[in-house]
């Protein structure tokens, strides 16, 4: 299972590779490197704090939600997790959805809790996540057509978010109100492929029908509870806008840097609308994510071509994927050999 992992993410990594070659084909690499080469130092110090104020404040919604489930974890040590969240998230394809049973276990083991609980907090932030920056999309998007035209680029972009915004919260609620009917369909789903792979893996005993039910009812209890406090539903979607609110600003200050200043209510919505190619098979959405927002910001401003455009957002993504990758990859390789430790 490990080794088609490792190859599953070098083939993603090989596909963003590809994508990104074409991307540098059309923005001309030449223009791409003396445009990222004259960006002003104290811009660039300035989106590096602004990624760690981000990953600082939904670090601080997981621990808002873990505390709900009664776990209790440091505000430090809630950054650094949701840092190796992140790292994970960067290197496996289809971005949350394949990096979130790996950052169950790396909470799981920071927290010393049940792995079902870890998965369940994670997928509660990722879904809490989702609101307020559909929210923020629809404001800036709304903001900005009171300004300009929209062209076709942007007028499909704006009825894609529409339609996640009234999509997703309906499924959500549907779920919530099945979510007991949903359960058994999961249990009776998922536990004949769950002993049918414990067999083919070494050194791990065959979980019986009874514990795995068992885990699973955790899981979705584990949700209810977090479904069922206000206050920590409030806190954590405060956090969480907050946290979009900088990946906003962060855009806005690189291109700042490269002297093609854009307007702040362009990167209100097409940050938003970038993260949706997070869902792409390429790790952490690279590759997917910048054409996207390469697109969007070159049809949004006139005063900005895609060349700039493009350069604008490498810089942008470069704190925003690479910062957390890096950091994470540090606290998951500290865990790791913790974990032989042991």
């Amino acid at each position: 299972m490990a080794r088609e992992n490792i190859r599953a993410t070098l083939l993603g990594f090989v596909g963003a590779f590809v994508v990104f070659a074409v991307l540098f084909y059309f923005a001309g690499v030449d223009e791409l490197v003396d445009r990222l080469t004259m960006a002003e130092p104290v811009f660039l110090a300035g989106i590096l704090a602004i990624t760690l104020v981000w990953l600082a404040s939904w670090g601080t919604s997981l621990k808002t939600v873990l505390g709900v489930l009664g776990i209790s974890i440091s505000v430090p040590r809630s950054f650094l997790v949701f840092a190796g969240a992140m790292f994970s998230n960067n290197i496996t394809p289809f971005g949350q959805a394949g990096g979130e049973p790996v950052t169950a276990l790396l909470i799981s083991r920071s927290t010393d809790t049940e792995y079902e609980t870890g998965l369940a907090a994670i997928a509660s932030v990722d879904t809490l996540n989702f609101v307020p920056s559909i929210t923020i999309a629809l404001i800036g998007a709304g903001y900005y057509a009171t300004e300009v035209t929209l062209g076709r680029n942007l007028e499909i972009a704006l009825v894609a978010v529409i339609a996640l915004a009234i999509g997703v919260p309906a499924a959500v609620y549907t779920a919530w109100q099945r979510r007991y009917e949903l359960e058994h369909r999961v249990i009776r789903a998922l536990t004949p492929v769950i002993r049918t792979i414990a067999r083919y893996i070494p050194r791990l005993t065959v979980p019986t029908a009874d514990g795995i039910e068992r885990r699973i009812n955790g899981f979705f209890r584990s949700i209810e509870r977090v479904g069922r406090n206000p206050r920590g539903l409030a806190i954590a979607l405060g956090l969480s806008g907050f946290g979009w609110f900088c990946q906003m600003l962060a855009l806005w200050l690189a291109f700042h840097a490269i002297g093609a200043p854009i307007a702040f209510s362009i990167a209100l919505f097409v940050v938003p609308i970038g993260a949706i190619a997070g869902v792409t098979p390429l790790p952490g959405g690279a590759g997917g994510i910048e054409w996207t927002l390469a697109i969007l910001v070159a049809a949004a401003s006139s005063a900005v071509s895609f060349d700039v455009a493009t350069a604008g957002v490498v810089l942008f993504r470069g704190f925003i994927y690479w910062v957390p990758t890096l950091l994470g990859g540090l606290v998951m390789g500290v865990e790791s050999a913790r974990g032989r430790r042991t």
